[in-house]
């Protein structure tokens, strides 16, 4: 399945990832390239991008990446970018490597890499750390009945236990998903049923 939004982001620059790209020898062992994109190679009929080649692409301005969150590699080096918000990468909890223009600081800051270097006029951001597993106070804890999950660059995210659900993880046991269902299905009938007999009254009286 290959999205509008996967078209655009993959079509943004003109040709195919560069051979002179880190895109390019990481997609060579790991997927295919369509576009500026690379591809995992599965079986199934879900497109997942693994790699992202948009460096020398003339952008000057990002707001967001479209479904690349499951990207390991990114490159947008050598584009005039002069700003570019961390939350861009919220989610982005598989990126390893990320190029960017050497002015630009790595997001969630260098202590979210754990190797930021400056080489060939890009800055490279490799080895994306585990916040949870940091020894710094985080700005808030994880409530009871949860666990820290790392959920991009300087972020995270709380997760419940097995057979927790619910606002804070505070309900115990299995989500009731058949009654949930019913509850919606029976509301669903009821607005339905209301709405078509309302229009069929506004019919009869005209």
């Amino acid at each position: 399945f290959y999205s509008m939004y996967m078209s655009t982001l993959c079509q943004m620059c003109e040709g195919t990832v560069r051979q002179d790209s880190p895109v390019w020898d990481f997609c060579l062992t790991k997927g295919h390239i369509r576009g500026r994109c690379c591809f995992r190679n599965n079986t199934s009929n879900v497109d997942t991008i693994i790699g992202l080649d948009l460096a020398n692409c003339s952008i000057s301005h990002i707001e967001h990446l479209y479904n690349s969150s499951t990207a390991f590699i990114i490159d947008l080096s050598n584009n005039p970018i002069s700003n570019l918000s961390d939350f861009i990468f919220q989610g982005f909890s598989h990126l390893t490597q990320l190029l960017l223009p050497s002015k630009l600081e790595c997001p969630g800051g260098n202590a979210s890499w754990e190797k930021v270097e400056v080489k060939n006029n890009a800055k490279i951001c490799q080895g994306q750390t585990n916040i949870c597993n940091q020894t710094v106070q985080m700005p808030w804890d994880c409530p009871e009945n949860s666990f820290c999950s790392p959920y991009g660059p300087g972020f995270f995210e709380c997760s419940c236990l097995h057979n927790f659900h619910g606002y804070k993880c505070l309900r115990q046991g299995e989500f009731p998903i058949v009654k949930v269902l019913g509850i919606l299905t029976g509301s669903t009938v009821v607005v339905s049923s209301l709405l078509w007999f309302t229009q069929r009254r506004k019919v009869k009286n005209t």
